[in-house]
């Protein structure tokens, strides 16, 4: 990361209701805010040779974990990649 996109801005991001994709390790997911402290982490690239769970919830301080590491970071407005999932 740049350095510019800090986690609160991430967090905002979240709450007002955005879908947030980012890489981690070679794989891309996608999270979005579910309830209180619980975030619904999906994985959005599927390979053969390194099964990774499909659908995790994860809460807030794994979220804040994860951040640093995340690459490639965008975002979404609406339901419907959530609904084709």
């Amino acid at each position: 990361m740049d350095g510019k996109y800090t986690f609160e801005r991430f967090c905002k991001e979240l709450d007002s209701g955005f879908i947030m994709y980012f890489t981690y390790v070679n794989n891309r997911y996608l999270v979005f805010k579910t309830t209180e402290n619980c975030y619904t982490q999906k994985l959005v690239s599927v390979y053969d040779k390194n099964p990774q769970p499909r659908i995790l919830m994860i809460t807030f301080k794994r979220l804040k974990e994860l951040f640093p590491f995340m690459e490639e970071i965008e975002y979404k407005v609406g339901t419907t990649e959530i609904e084709n999932f």
